[in-house]
């Protein structure tokens, strides 16, 4: 799901990857920060005494200022130095987490989310294009990996430690976690880093050009209903688990599953569509999350606990919820291949405005209950699935 842009700068390092790695734990960091939050949703609304509905407005708020400061940033900041920025980014998520941990009510919560939303929009996309100019050419593709791949892996273990941090030391030690682990990969990065110059700043209206293209216009859209289906009961996973059989205990375990099912997801989607295309890879990631989420919708409305039927579901809904960025990529990239940084930064945003979508129609939803909200998330997933054939076949 990253948001790689390509820099123009030229390479400072002849090698090694060790700033690389350091720039990947930055974006584990901030994956965890992203998605942690639904992985403590009920202890924290009681703590703040609202309704896991509401307290899911801070996954919301996140998600949407995430889509669209990325844009705005990546204009005001671009002629930045490369490594002050990124110390930057990780020092404001660093800080708003820390500030979103004392948070004493809903309000001043939600604004910590905002600021880090800020820090994580500058941070990822730059960290991707600062690690492919540090390294030989014939490693970028190797450095942009192992960036992207802290994310994935954030999803995976990330997540699920928040979750188990959270139960057994509560909610706001877990986003204490968090901001400590920001600032400790800042601190990392002024050390190992070595300046990279900025880039020529682009007017955001030029970088918005690009949407007026009616074959790039086809293309976003699916990406935020592809990621609102996944996220409209992932955001909830505590509650809508435990309609299904699973205890609060094993919540963190069934985030394993679904965390390893994005990471396979996601790497078997980007052979895949160099072997198969595209569009065979969304089909089969829609259909598969339709299914997945419309089999756990049946078991939440039967009331049937049948936990490693629902284990199974979970690793395949988080699979082909993950499954969708290489192959949109893939498709933006062949209608506009001369923005190629372009599109792919404006597919994040897309990204995160399919979480938001999701995290609302799930709060909404939530109080009728759990196989309601896995059923919404599996009819989006079925009109993305229609959506997808539409846009083909126009493409």
């Amino acid at each position: 799901m990253s948001d790689v842009l390509i820099s123009q700068a030229p390479p400072r390092a002849a090698g090694g990857l060790s700033a690389t790695l350091v720039l990947a734990l930055g974006t584990f960091a901030v994956g965890t920060d992203a998605f942690v939050v639904a992985g403590f949703l009920p202890s924290m609304a009681d703590d703040l005494h609202v309704s896991p509905a509401t307290a899911g407005q801070s996954i919301t708020v996140f998600a949407a200022a995430y889509a669209v400061l990325s844009p705005v940033l990546a204009t005001l900041l671009a002629r930045l130095p490369r490594r002050t920025l990124l110390v930057r980014a990780l020092t404001v998520l660093g800080v708003a987490n820390l500030a979103s941990a004392l948070a004493p009510g809903l309000a001043v919560l939600l604004a910590g989310r905002v600021l880090a939303a800020a820090g994580a929009a500058a941070y990822t996309p730059n960290a991707g294009a600062v690690s492919a100019s540090l390294v030989r050419p014939e490693l970028r593709a190797r450095a942009l990996a192992v960036v992207i791949g802290g994310l994935t892996i954030a999803t995976a273990i990330g997540v699920p430690l928040g979750n188990a941090a959270s139960h057994w030391l509560g909610w706001r030690t877990a986003l204490g976690l968090v901001a400590g682990l920001c600032l400790l990969v800042a601190a990392a990065l002024r050390v190992i880093m070595p300046q990279v110059p900025g880039n020529a700043r682009v007017p955001l209206r030029t970088r918005l050009a690009v949407l007026r293209r009616p074959a790039v216009l086809t293309v976003l859209p699916l990406t935020v209903l592809g990621m609102g289906a996944s996220y409209t009961a992932y955001a909830y996973s505590v509650p809508v688990l435990d309609a299904v059989g699973v205890s609060e205990g094993s919540v963190p375990w069934m985030l394993v599953l679904y965390g390893l099912g994005a990471v396979a997801g996601n790497l078997a989607a980007g052979w895949a569509t160099d072997r198969w295309g595209s569009t065979v890879v969304l089909t089969a990631g829609y259909g598969a999350m339709a299914a997945a989420l419309g089999a756990l919708a049946w078991l939440a409305a039967a009331r049937s606990t049948v936990v490693p039927l629902v284990a199974l579901l979970v690793l395949l809904w988080g699979a082909a919820g993950w499954c969708q960025t290489p192959p949109q990529q893939h498709r933006l990239i062949e209608v506009a291949p001369q923005e190629t940084p372009l599109v792919v930064s404006l597919n994040s945003s897309a990204i995160y405005a399919g979480i938001g979508l999701g995290t609302v129609l799930g709060g909404a939803t939530l109080g009728s209950g759990a196989a309601v909200v896995y059923g919404l998330g599996a009819g989006i997933a079925a009109v993305a699935l229609l959506f997808l054939r539409w846009s083909a076949s126009r493409n």
